[in-house]
């Protein structure tokens, strides 16, 4: 496990909706409950590891976290955790108008999701403050797409069920 990552929210309500004591009855990606459970057993791991979790001084990361997901799931619980035992990293994440991330060229042409621009621009000013940004993710294919832009910029990348996104990436570019 790295030291910091900037966690997809696609990771917490996958693992939200394995979790194996108090499983969320939400439609989360991928719908498989083995592929769900890997999410669930990354997110666990990286609860109880030394690694941070990276949140934005803004709160935009967490209210978008806490939109999809309540207070007991295990998601938010493992951020009330990270948060509680100071394993948090705030950077500053500049929003628009809209409450979107701003990015900066060449990135600003590459990153199309309007929720994903503020986790890139955490993961940048995560390795600017520490010199490591990485995000995690679960059940979307797209950072594959932007895999060899983000790599460019020193945004690294943990897809957590690598098989399966790819497979999934493989089967969106053929259609």
């Amino acid at each position: 496990m790295r030291d910091r990552y900037v966690v997809d929210t696609n990771v917490l309500i996958a693992a939200s909706a394995a979790d194996p004591t108090h499983p969320k009855d939400i439609d989360a990606t991928p719908a498989d409950p083995i592929q769900r459970m890997r999410v669930w057993q990354w997110l666990d791991a990286f609860q109880s590891s030394p690694s941070r979790i990276v949140l934005d001084l803004a709160g935009g990361i967490y209210d978008e976290y806490y939109k999809k997901l309540g207070f007991n799931d295990f998601g938010i619980q493992v951020v009330i955790h990270k948060w509680s035992t100071g394993a948090v990293d705030n950077v500053d994440v500049a929003y628009d108008e809209h409450r979107h991330g701003v990015l900066q060229p060449p990135l600003l042409a590459v990153i199309h999701d309007e929720a994903d621009k503020k986790l890139v621009a955490a993961a940048l000013d995560s390795h600017r403050q520490h010199g490591e940004g990485c995000i995690a993710f679960a059940g979307d294919t797209d950072w594959h797409d932007w895999e060899a832009d983000l790599l460019a910029s020193q945004v690294l990348l943990e897809p957590i069920i690598e098989d399966w996104s790819r497979q999934k990436h493989s089967e969106k570019q053929t259609r």
